[in-house]
């Protein structure tokens, strides 16, 4: 993703999270930090809010959807009979920090030099293939003066014919993906965000995408190594009623966390605390409104995820004997909520809600601390020079279990259309698997940063560097090519490598109190329809208390309105899906 960023949008109103997935990033990912995410701003695409999740925002129904095929009230029958693809580790040079199943990320503290071919032959099959895909940055050069485009084709066998919708709204995407499928005319390949507006995707992938299952679980997988050395927690968020619809787009497991600017933190000992209220106590001591220095972005709902973990409020649900409690519902939350109350009235948000330089404030030391998605994170380690940190969950109060919340994992997942014959499916697989391939490759390195000499360099330390033209061809056209699968991440920042060796080891620190949301990979009916629209209503009046417009009063009504109005539905159909998943173990 790029440095090219657009501060977030979010600080005003809150986006539309689910309680049922674990929150996304705030921003995006950096410049070789990995393909996808290493060069977008993500704030807009993926938003921030409390730690309760992502999920699609409740902007309309597809257009085709009502096609008799529904299958809607199996989620809880199908899920148990799908095999997740067996997972193969790549064979690439080990990496310098390695990392591991749970979610912590290979740090390369150089660019390999020694690199593997990791497709053994020309995936496609002369004829040319369509996609539909999104971008959140500068549109790619057309295929016809693109070189970067242009030798991809020739690496893949087939000419990659991408409609790329370039987002410019919360409804870009979603106004053309339903115009497509209304038409008919459905690209080979689709990617299915996860937060756009998706309604009904169990039905629609029934009617107008081909079911991927027998080609890609368990072992059928070994014939597309570098999808199975996509991680398990990203395959989960592809399984759709029992079946595999498609190809994850790979994510780190990392969720969001406070950055801070170190140096703004020294007078009072740096950024470490031993409860909420010595947060508190140390932000009103740094504060400096006569010289506009605050302490936090002014991202309410944000904040109070963050503040969530320090209570100890779950990810998005609590599973206990079966049943299931929403992070909404839980006193931890509240408790954070009331500490937002606090934080606010302390005046330790920036004063103007709609900032929109956020990282500049950082830089200049005006700014102390911001929530930021992990790969964002990494995007903003390489774009900005201030001295990076991160505030790790601490107990905000005796006897409280600090957490770190995990993301999903995947960034939705590209299906194939049923407009592919069936035979072609390989082939399409084959394309997707040599854009999934992993750091380290010769592939990758392609994928990410174009043609030596023309749009990248090797540096004297090893290290790669883009061009010019590198930046106008590469970063354009890779970040389209990566919404369609991804390789796993990892930390690569060139010419820093004690600030990667930091991030790993904060990694470390994270993932020892990391939970997941219980229902990742389990599929409601009611949440996909309705779970956007309440949860947001839900998150906007979550900030209109923090922002003082409402009142603490005023949350048991949020919170019955949220459950009346379908969240006690989503709650039972979870609950089935995990026992059925459950009664399913038990008889294989």
């Amino acid at each position: 993703m790029s440095p090219q960023q657009t501060d977030r949008q979010q600080v005003t109103g809150a986006p539309a999270f689910s309680a049922d997935a674990p929150a996304f990033p705030a921003h995006s990912p950096a410049v070789g930090a990995r393909s996808l995410f290493d060069r977008l701003d993500r704030r807009r695409f993926l938003g921030v809010a409390g730690a309760a999740g992502l999920a699609v925002t409740g902007l309309g129904s597809l257009s085709a959807c009502s096609t008799g095929t529904a299958v809607g009230g199996k989620g809880a029958e199908g899920f148990r009979k799908v095999k997740l693809p067996t997972y193969l580790p790549a064979n690439v040079a080990p990496a310098d920090l390695p990392g591991n199943a749970q979610g912590l990320d290979a740090g390369y503290l150089r660019y390999p030099k020694k690199l593997v071919k990791s497709v053994a032959k020309t995936p496609g099959d002369g004829e040319s293939i369509t996609a539909l895909t999104e971008t959140f940055t500068t549109p790619a050069p057309a295929m016809d003066r693109n070189r970067y485009w242009k030798e991809l084709n020739e690496r893949l066998g087939s000419d990659l014919k991408m409609n790329i919708v370039v987002e410019s709204g919360a409804d870009t995407y979603l106004t053309k993906f339903n115009a497509i499928i209304a038409s008919g005319d459905i690209p080979d390949l689709v990617w299915f965000p996860p937060n756009q507006g998706l309604r009904k995707v169990p039905q629609l992938l029934q009617a107008k995408f081909h079911d991927v299952t027998s080609h890609l679980s368990g072992d059928a997988i070994r014939k597309y190594p570098n999808l199975a050395n996509l991680p398990d927690f990203a395959w989960k968020t592809a399984v759709i009623n029992g079946k595999i619809a498609g190809v994850p787009v790979a994510y780190g497991r990392m969720g969001q966390v406070y950055v801070i600017n170190e140096d703004f933190w020294k007078p009072v000992g740096g950024a470490t605390f031993s409860s909420a209220q010595d947060f508190l106590d140390k932000g009103k001591e740094l504060l400096d409104t006569k010289r506009k220095k605050y302490v936090l972005e002014p991202a309410y709902v944000n904040a109070h995820g963050m503040f969530a973990q320090w209570f100890g409020a779950p990810a998005g649900w609590h599973l206990e004997g079966g049943k299931l409690t929403n992070r909404f519902e839980s006193e931890q939350y509240f408790e954070a909520l009331e500490f937002a109350v606090k934080v606010f009235k302390a005046g330790l948000f920036w004063p103007d809600p709609n900032l929109t330089t956020t990282r500049e404030k950082m830089a200049q030391g005006t700014l102390g601390a911001y929530v930021q998605s992990f790969p964002s994170f990494l995007v903003d380690v390489k774009t900005y020079d201030f001295p990076f940190g991160i505030i790790v969950p601490f107990a905000a109060k005796p006897g409280a279990t600090p957490h770190f919340d995990f993301g999903s994992g995947s960034v939705g997942f590209t299906a194939i259309s049923k407009n592919a014959p069936k035979e072609r499916i390989p082939t399409l697989l084959a394309v997707l698997d040599y854009l999934a391939a992993p750091f380290g490759s010769e592939e990758r390195l392609f994928l990410e940063n174009g043609v030596e000499g023309t749009h990248h360099e090797r540096t004297r330390d090893g290290d790669v560097t883009l061009t010019d033209k590198g930046n106008a061809e590469a970063v354009t056209t890779a970040m389209p090519v990566s919404f369609l699968t991804n390789a796993p991440e990892y930390l690569y920042l060139p010419g820093k490598p004690d600030m990667t060796r930091r991030i790993h080891g904060w990694q470390q620190e994270l993932i020892k109190m990391g939970q997941a949301s219980p229902v990742i990979g389990h599929y409601s009916d009611t949440n996909a329809d309705k779970g956007a629209s309440l949860s947001k209503a839900f998150n906007d009046g979550v900030l209109d208390i923090v922002a003082g417009r409402k009142s603490l009063s005023d949350f048991d009504g949020l919170l019955k309105s949220w459950r009346s109005g379908g969240g006690d539905r989503i709650r039972r159909e979870y609950e089935q899906s995990l026992a059925s998943e459950k009664k399913g173990k038990k008889t294989k």
